[in-house]
């Protein structure tokens, strides 16, 4: 039974090792993921995979999504082609849909106006400093941050990243999200056995 869709936004250089946590274990527990691009048109990764998006930017509407993941890429600090994904990002948020952006993503939030006044992080806040955006304020040095419907992390968190979208989703209990943290991000064996049970 499939408990919902998350969509990863796909571009050329999109970082794919900073989702990879996150898509792997959604879809380990009941959630499709699909592929969105600015066309559906193959990109490649920062990591040489090509991906051919299952849908177009222009057909993903916030209503039969569960989620939206924007992983990094150089793109989002080499102009604005990548604009229209935050734009959608704001039309996600508006719609009370969850949005998830790591990287070099969280500039492109940032461009959009969408951390203005949510707590949130990145790489470095001297990073979101350079975007010229409003909310510094609002900067927390944290793994990852989630405010209200946004998750934020920096390029490092991948697993942070995860645990953040899995609690705003309830993937999985308190207990076993605690585990599943330790298990991927501390290496603690231990946690293996409570993910199990």
């Amino acid at each position: 039974m499939i408990r919902g869709t998350a969509h990863l936004a796909v571009y050329d250089t999109f970082a794919d090792w900073e989702t990879g946590h996150t898509t792997a274990h959604l879809t380990r527990n009941g959630f499709a993921v699909r592929t969105v691009g600015l066309t559906t048109t193959p990109v490649t990764s920062m990591g040489g995979l090509t991906v051919r998006p299952d849908l177009a930017l222009t057909e993903l509407r916030p209503e039969d999504s569960a989620l939206l993941v924007l992983p990094g890429a150089t793109q989002w600090d080499a102009g604005d082609e990548l604009a229209p994904f935050a734009r959608t990002a704001r039309a996600f948020l508006d719609a009370g849909v969850p949005v998830a952006a790591i990287c070099g993503a969280t500039a492109g939030l940032a461009r959009e106006g969408l951390l203005d006044d949510r707590a949130h992080t990145s790489a470095a806040s001297f990073y979101l400093a350079a975007t010229g955006y409003a909310g510094g304020a609002h900067y927390t040095d944290a793994d990852a941050v989630t405010d209200r419907d946004l998750i934020t992390a920096g390029p490092t968190e991948p697993v942070a990243f995860a645990r953040e979208v899995f609690g705003r989703l309830g993937v999985y209990d308190e207990k076993k999200l605690d585990a599943w943290y330790r298990l991927f991000h501390d290496s603690d064996a231990s946690a293996y056995e409570v993910l199990q049970g």
